[in-house]
């Protein structure tokens, strides 16, 4: 324990609220419009006339009928039943940040909001400067010579580039010869997937005594059939790769590219850029460095930058600016076109734009500093935990800013597992982490990631939490694997969830497999 912190009482509230559908009488209204006057109807005439026939629906949709107080209870209480991003959210592998309201504001203003991205480009030009401004922002970060900001996520990005892979061999006559793209087994799993989704064959590089593939691994994966390699550094278990740049050189000489996942960027802002590195493009998630809201895999967007010699197969439309203004260049006969409608998610980018601006280049460069200090002064607690270990004890040297534990011999002693432990931990307000990898590589893993935004009075709590269960796990197991008892939700059962005749995603869906007419 720290000492003085107080695990403090937490339950968080609990309604037996039905979904919106089940709720409601028919009649009942939030607005009720008056007749329209006579003049009004005999210009206008019947409303119904305005619609097509051949658009007109059989019969009325089967929505729930409300008033307007009925309507702001039911959110009410599902906002109070939310967990939420207000605890102490030590996610682990994705950055978890205060997404600042007075953003939210800025993304909300009428010039934003009620913008149509099919609009005139003379009607756009302050949208389109704060895009653009973005995109140098992230070239003086990177290196890079071009971003976009049209991926919807990180994977999204690695997508953009296995497709940018993909055209740029083709264009040089060697697509059909370079079949393969190289990663590792610490990749995030993304680059595999979306690799292979773009048909390449994925050779997947093991870990080496270090923590990351050996050079030599390296130099025996790449052959005249690689594609690119797909990496991140430092990986999810905070160790960096210090041969990086010779690794970009063995493969831009065996002639493939190289793309740096930046997912981790949070402990290396402005430390390193991955243009001066060698690579050729590089992706940032806005969503988790940039400030951004993450909403639970809602609105994330994957700025995907690239070198000049890359950009002709940049996806559509980019943003150019002359002396005429700002343009959307969408005239790319090598482009690989769309991976995603118009220009992406515009309210998160100027979030982020917001964020950064903020921030400034010494901000940026404090907040990197302060999440590789942050986790460090955890690793150095957690470590006294018993049953607490981490990956590669053998290395000494610093993690950056996370660090991947294991729970195995907590396990082992008790037959608590980290799933259990992650359970009970939201009993004193604690968001759940993340596991990521498991099971591969290290047994019953917890990544925590500090980032720069937490107190250090929020990361005894973290910690305080995390050794409190781990006694319950020796003292009172059962409370532990039974867990979570002060939620709004208690243990659900994982089965059903594994049976599609079970769950449903709509309704509509609901309604047909348990029972009642198909709405």
């Amino acid at each position: 324990m720290s000492g003085n912190m107080r695990l403090r009482e937490y339950h968080a509230a609990v309604w037996d609220e039905p979904v919106v559908m089940e709720l409601g009488h028919p009649g009942r209204r939030g607005i009720v419009f008056g007749e329209a006057e006579e003049e009004v109807r005999e210009a206008v005439g019947d409303a119904m006339d305005l619609v097509p026939a051949d658009m007109r629906r059989e019969a009325p949709p089967a929505l729930p009928e409300l008033s307007e107080p009925e309507v702001q209870r039911h959110y009410l209480h599902l906002s109070q039943e939310t967990l939420g991003m207000m605890g102490v959210s030590l996610f682990g592998t994705c950055t978890m940040k205060y997404n600042s309201r007075l953003n939210e504001a800025i993304a909300a203003r009428p010039e934003v909001a009620e913008a149509h991205p099919h609009q005139h480009e003379t009607t756009l030009q302050g949208t389109l400067e704060i895009l653009h401004n973005f995109d140098l922002i992230l070239r003086e970060l990177s290196g890079m010579d071009q971003f976009v900001f049209q991926a919807g996520g990180g994977a999204d990005a690695a997508y953009t580039h296995v497709c940018m892979t993909r055209a740029y061999h083709q264009s040089r006559g060697e697509l059909a010869q370079r079949d393969e793209i190289v990663t590792s087994i610490q990749a995030h799993p993304c680059n595999a997937a979306t690799a292979a989704a773009a048909g390449f064959k994925v050779v997947t590089l093991m870990l080496g005594e270090n923590g990351y593939p050996a050079l030599d691994a390296l130099k025996a994966a790449v052959s005249e059939r690689t594609a690119a390699l797909l990496i991140n550094n430092p990986d999810d278990m905070g160790i960096y790769n210090p041969e990086i740049k010779e690794w970009v050189r063995v493969v831009h000489d065996a002639g493939g590219l190289c793309f740096y996942d930046h997912a981790n960027f949070n402990g290396v802002m402005s430390k390193l850029r991955a243009g001066e590195l060698g690579f050729d493009a590089c992706m940032y998630m806005l969503h988790k460095t940039f400030g951004a809201p993450k909403a639970g895999g809602g609105p994330a967007v994957g700025a995907y930058g690239c070198s000049a010699e890359l950009a002709p197969f940049l996806p559509g439309p980019v943003i150019t600016r002359d002396s005429d203004g700002y343009h959307l260049d969408d005239d790319r006969p090598q482009s690989i076109g769309r991976v995603r409608e118009f220009w992406g998610n515009v309210p998160q980018v100027i979030k982020a734009y917001s964020w950064t601006r903020a921030m400034g280049g010494d901000g940026i460069a404090e907040a990197a500093d302060l999440s590789v200090i942050a986790n460090n002064y955890m690793e150095k607690r957690l470590l006294a935990i018993p049953g607490v270990t981490k990956s590669h004890p053998h290395l000494t040297q610093r993690r950056m800013e996370m660090t991947r534990y294991s729970l195995e011999t907590l396990t082992e002693e008790t037959g608590v597992t980290t799933i259990d432990v992650a359970n009970r931990m939201v009993d004193f307000g604690i968001d759940a982490y993340w596991l990521a990898h498991e099971p591969w590589i290290v047994p019953e893993p917890f990544t925590p990631e500090p980032g720069e935004m937490y107190s250090k009075e929020d990361l005894d709590l973290w910690i305080d939490v995390l050794a409190h269960v781990c006694e319950e796990a020796r003292t009172n197991p059962d409370i532990v694997k039974t867990a979570p008892h002060n939620q709004a939700i208690a243990k659900i059962k994982a089965e059903p969830l594994e049976d599609p005749e079970k769950w449903a995603m709509t309704w509509r869906a609901y309604r047909r497999k348990h029972g009642g007419p198909a709405a």
